[in-house]
């Protein structure tokens, strides 16, 4: 029977909020089977959890990430930023999906690093569109990717060469037999992102996908078990 990945977005944010530690313990406890976290850097070159390039919607601080040190993230923040080493010891031996919006070359051999040195380059798997997944490569010739790919058109069999992702990642409205039978067919998996209602999930498992990110894990664990 073909197995349908639980990927829970930034952890569980219609309860906590997200890219937080409590965030991706709920996503956990609810079933998740991966937690996708957001990693951004901050001037001093610590990985942090935080999908958008200011703290302003989450924190009420307008503050550019890249302009801060850890030291001010951890106090604008009331310590609820953690570090993606924070995260990673967090998560356990759990399967943890690193999105990766907007990082430098710099910024990828930073996160890459700090991977490999927490222990857990075997569960880790890094997913963005296709300029940063080929930094990820070039920093970790044998990271697992999940390249984000915005267009029905097929990219190009050079570019799938030089990334070799294991995952083509799209935007659920994207998805379509024909496109995950194309993909199986070139070897590779699809995963789709974020789908939020039992219908489009249903939908998604029976045009045949290999995972789904979803930022309600627990309505997709009862999609998958069959409710």
């Amino acid at each position: 029977m073909r197995t349908v990945t639980a990927v829970a977005h930034r952890g569980d944010p219609y309860r906590v909020r997200e890219n937080t530690l409590p965030s991706l313990r709920s996503a956990l406890a609810r079933g998740a089977d991966a937690v996708e976290i957001d990693v951004r850097v901050t001037w001093d070159g610590i990985p942090v959890l935080v999908h958008d390039e200011s703290l302003k919607r989450l924190w009420g601080h307008d503050r550019l990430l890249t302009q801060l040190h850890a030291h001010e993230v951890h106090t604008l923040s009331a310590g609820e930023m953690p570090t993606l080493s924070d995260a990673l010891a967090a998560t356990g031996t759990a399967r943890v999906m690193i999105d990766l919006p907007g990082a430098s070359e710099a910024a990828v051999r930073t996160v890459v690093g700090v991977v490999r040195e927490c222990g857990a380059r075997d569960r880790a798997y890094y997913c963005a569109g296709p300029a940063t997944m080929l930094r990820v490569r070039a920093a970790d010739p044998g990271a697992q990717i999940a390249m984000t790919w915005t267009s029905l058109c097929p990219p190009r069999p050079v570019l799938v060469d030089a990334v070799a992702p294991r995952w083509l990642n799209y935007r659920f409205g994207l998805v379509s037999r024909e496109l995950t039978d194309r993909v199986h067919a070139d070897g590779m998996l699809v995963s789709a992102w974020t789908a939020d209602t039992k219908h489009t999930m249903r939908r998604l498992v029976d045009l045949g996908v290999d995972s789904i990110t979803t930022n309600r894990i627990d309505a997709l664990r009862a999609v998958l078990r069959g409710g």
